[in-house]
């Protein structure tokens, strides 16, 4: 494919609170842009990483100083060399290094003294050795921090800018310019992209080589290149994923702004195995990474070609609203190959409307497909192919067309490209080409790629791309689509779940029987079957007799984890005789299994005889993206079903629902054959339940539903197993969510100056209804005092914005709402909105308040501001400032009275207030 320029793919509209974090000083402008650099190592040893580092450097002009540092050599290359970093006449920027691993820390000690911003470690030697290795990267992290200094590396082949020049690796040549960025964890990945890309002529905006990964990762990278001009998409070359936290924080903020595409290796578990020994880091769950990507809006695509292609395709063609695909084709062999490629990757082919069938049959020789793909046969001249493309672009039940020509005796390529290229922009979904053959069709090739219309060599690969498209729409459109409801959780019942775990793990155990498990449920709204625990005999009798035959009896055991594996279920119970031969079965087979302490008793509960669905739903612990959910087919043949998704948590019911349509069983659940459709609202409430039991309680490890059963009348938990954390973990080693959850200990009551009951609590998804109502109640000076100028109403409640405003990062910014609740009509509203945003050092932040008219005078700014000052206290935040208009005497003086500093802010008619926290 030809390789061009690349577009944005989405333009937002951006609150000035989110503008904070694009203009700060970019931290990383020292590996980057710097204004000069020092190589340390640099030499005139033929073939040695240290000359040529220092070539590549001085032979391009990137408008900096080079410095060899080398203490045997008066000079390198003729310039001059220094002893040591402390003796170069300027205060450095950046250090490239390539002396021998173990002089690396002391090298990067005396840096961090001299004042150095940054270092690339070209090195080798570290962590994949082994221990040794670990403990040289240890003191080399130590050295840096105590400086602030950021590294790149070790074991990398360096970073190029080839817009400005700068090249400070070993390859051979430094890349042409361009705007897509390249990050790759190989370096020997990257001088092969590097040689291919020269060849082909495709540029780079940044050329980067991360190695290790010591302390710059893919977050870091991802943050600095969504405020870069130059680079408006961002390829991945991964193997692993690193600081997840870190890295979903990045992508879920750049996505929608900037296409970001990964290729990861590891898909097998021998790949896996493979990368971890070249990188020396663990390798989480394929599938759970999966899962990461969709949830921060990131594509993944299989092989090195498919990254270049959909960068292309995303610059040159609308993302498809849908996965539906109309096929145009003068052959049937190689629609049918396009045609099977969509249906293995989950795509659709699109069912041709009634009105199209018509215009088609009219224009078309009697022998055409009469369906989707639409052959119009061998013979097809410029214009049947012409009017037959114009009668699927009009169809509504597609989301996209490929054009597929096979160069046959009656076939005129170049024609035909010629009439089709007027229609390379249908604006509403994406056109795609596969012009088949060498020589012949090459012109026509060429025709349709200079009119914006990506052409490939053959259809498959077309359709392939074609649901890489909507998969990537799909995933962007979830980032940050309002959710139904709020699901609420109460304090209280997080209070009482903490205690009973505390009171097991006390008792040493680990291992939470089922009735404790599904009263853990209970306690979070997740619906469970009565299940009731006996002793003895008669009180299983006795239990039955009030719960209603038929009955179920299960081992209720401390310490047996699964219970069908010592014969401990009887189902189907109908008397009382039933019942006591149950009770001896059970307590029999325990006794024979050689476990005859472990047996303390049975659960008691109703048999369910409805049809309905059995589920599983649960959640275990991934090496490197902490708690993951499980959703899918259940009951006894679940492995063999192999039916389910992941998740990672927190849910909304956005997500929630969107887990449930992966998995096959959803049709089902959705109503057919006569049966009707199980309440799926129900069940996304559900699983965000379940998620937030996941993420506020640290200690579980392992929970599982099996079976969770829903039919359209009811759903409950039929039995339920939660495992936890050892006696050996501490609170603070204990895993972490890959996303930070709701900031539930930011939620406070409070009341007005004048008496009015008043929530503040940080802001949700599910908001955006309440904030768009929210603005309707502002004036234009209250406006203009926020946003510093005007701003029209149908800009400021636009869903783009919106939900940019109500989706927070909370590791990056924390939105507090004032919330008051009618009395009378229960009705919510937001009476004033506050933000705390990070700014790029993170350890500054930038705050704004808004505060509805009606409500002025009430004390609430002044409350909001306190909130978000404790808040920066509690999030590490050192200092917080703000852009006040010089009039707003009002703001000021609330400034004032919290001890900020009002000063200058270097624009005209603006102040910055300013407080500095210990």
């Amino acid at each position: 494919m030809e390789k061009s320029a690349v577009k944005k793919t989405a333009q937002l509209l951006q609150d000035p609170a989110h503008d904070v974090w694009r203009d700060q000083p970019k931290v990383l402008d020292a590996v980057f842009k710097p204004k000069n650099v020092a190589v340390i190592g640099a030499t005139e040893k033929k073939g040695s990483v240290g000359r040529i580092l220092l070539r590549n450097l001085i032979s391009q002009s990137f408008g900096g100083t080079v410095f060899p540092v080398n203490p045997k050599r008066p000079s390198v290359l003729g310039i001059k060399a220094y002893e040591s970093i402390f003796s170069v006449p300027e205060k450095v920027e950046l250090a490239v290094v390539c002396s021998p691993a173990q002089t690396v820390p002391g090298v990067i000690g005396e840096c961090a003294k001299a004042g150095v911003k940054g270092a690339v470690i070209i090195s080798a030697g570290f962590k994949e050795l082994g221990a040794s290795g670990e403990e040289l990267e240890r003191e080399i992290l130590n050295e840096a921090r105590r400086g602030g200094m950021r590294i790149i590396g070790p074991n990398c082949l360096g970073v190029m800018n080839p817009v400005t020049g700068f090249n400070a690796t070993f390859a051979s040549r430094i890349a042409h310019a361009g705007n897509v960025a390249f990050i790759s964890q190989s370096g020997a990945l990257c001088t092969a992209i590097l040689d291919w890309s020269l060849h082909e002529h495709v540029g780079f905006s940044a050329f980067v080589s991360l190695g290790s990964m010591l302390d710059i990762g893919w977050g870091d990278l991802i943050d600095y290149l969504e405020n870069d001009p130059d680079t408006q998409s961002i390829l991945i070359y991964m193997e692993t994923v690193g600081d997840a936290r870190s890295f979903l924080s990045a992508a879920r903020q750049v996505a929608l702004s900037k296409p970001i595409i990964v290729l990861k290796a590891g898909r097998t578990a021998a790949a896996a195995k493979a990368a971890a020994s070249h990188t020396g880091s663990l390798v989480g769950s394929d599938e759970v990474l999966d899962a990461g990507f969709r949830r921060c809006g990131v594509l993944r695509v299989d092989q090195i070609s498919e990254l270049f292609d959909m960068v292309e395709i995303l610059a040159k063609q609308p993302r498809p609203k849908g996965p539906k695909l109309a096929i145009l084709t003068n052959a049937g062999g190689p629609a049918v190959l396009a045609t099977d490629t969509l249906a293995r990757g989950g795509g659709e082919v699109a069912r041709l409307s009634g009105e199209t069938l018509e215009a088609l049959n009219a224009m078309l020789p009697p022998h055409w497909s009469r369906g989707n793909p639409v052959d119009i046969l061998g013979d097809a001249d410029p214009e049947r192919y012409e009017k037959a493309f114009l009668a699927l672009a009009k169809d509504a039940s597609n989301d996209g067309l490929l054009m597929v020509l096979t160069p046959q005796a009656m076939t005129e390529p170049t024609e035909i490209a010629q009439r089709l290229k007027a229609y390379a922009d249908l604006k509403d979904k994406p056109v795609l080409a596969s012009w088949m053959g060498g020589a012949e069709v090459e012109a026509g090739r060429e025709i349709l790629n200079r009119a914006g219309i990506p052409v490939f060599p053959y259809p498959d690969d077309a359709a392939r791309m074609f649901h890489y498209m909507w998969q990537y729409s799909y995933n962007l459109k979830a980032l940050y689509e309002t959710p139904t409801c709020n699901v609420e959780s109460g304090a209280a019942h997080r209070t009482w779940v903490e205690k009973e775990i505390r009171t097991a793990r006390e008792s040493g155990r680990t291992v939470l029987t089922e009735f404790e498990s599904k009263k853990i449920l209970e306690a979070y709204g997740i619906p469970v079957v009565e299940t009731r625990v006996a002793g003895g005999e008669e009180e299983a009798v006795d239990l039955a007799e009030k719960i209603g035959y038929p009955v179920v009896l299960k081992l209720h055991s401390f310490s047996i984890t699964h219970k069908t594996e010592v014969n401990g279920v009887r189902l189907n119970l109908q008397d009382a005789a039933a019942v006591r031969g149950a009770w001896r079965s059970i307590r029999s087979s325990v006794s024979g299994a050689g476990a005859a302490d472990a047996f303390n008793g049975v659960c008691v509960q109703p048999m369910v005889k409805e049809t309905g669905f059995e589920l599983i739903i649960g959640s275990s612990i991934d090496a490197q993206f902490g708690p993951v959910i499980l959703f899918g087919s259940g009951g006894q043949w679940v492995e063999i079903l192999n039916d389910h998704t992941l998740a990672i948590p927190p849910l909304t019911t956005t997500l929630a629902r969107r887990a449930i349509e992966r998995t096959r069983i959803a049709a089902a659940l959705k109503g057919m054959r006569g049966m009707k459709a199980v309440d799926l609202g129900l069940l996304e409430e559900t699983l965000v339940r379940f998620s937030r039991l996941v993420v506020e309680q640290p200690w579980i490890r392992e929970v599982d539903i099996n079976p969770f059963f829903v039919s359209p009348t009811r759903s409950a938990a039929l039995d339920a197993r939660i495992l936890l954390h050892g006696p050996a973990a501490l609170p603070e080693e204990l895993p972490k969510p890959a996303i930070r959850p709701y900031p539930t200990e930011y939620v406070t009551s409070w009341k007005t100056r004048d008496g009015l009951p008043v929530t503040i609590r940080p802001i949700r998804p599910e908001d955006e209804p309440m904030l768009v109502r929210f603005h309707y109640t502002l004036s234009e000076q209250t406006i203009r005092r926020r946003y510093l100028r005007a701003m029209e109403l149908r800009q400021r409640i636009a869903h783009e914005r919106l939900v940019r405003v109500c989706f927070n990062d909370y590791d990056r910014e924390i939105a507090l709402v004032v919330e008051r609740s009618d009395a009378v009509s229960g009705a919510h509203e937001i009476l004033a909105v506050g933000r705390l945003s990070r700014l790029h050092d993170r350890a500054s932040a930038e705050f704004a308040l808004l505060v509805t008219d009606a409500f002025h005078n009430r004390g609430i700014g002044t409350q909001l501001l306190r909130l978000l000052v404790e808040i920066a206290g509690k999030e590490k935040i050192r200092q917080v400032s703000a852009g006040i208009l010089s009039d707003n005497s009002q703001m000021q003086r609330i400034c004032r009275k919290l001890g900020f500093e009002i000063g200058p802010d270097g624009q005209k008619g603006i102040v910055r207030a300013v407080l500095h926290l210990s």
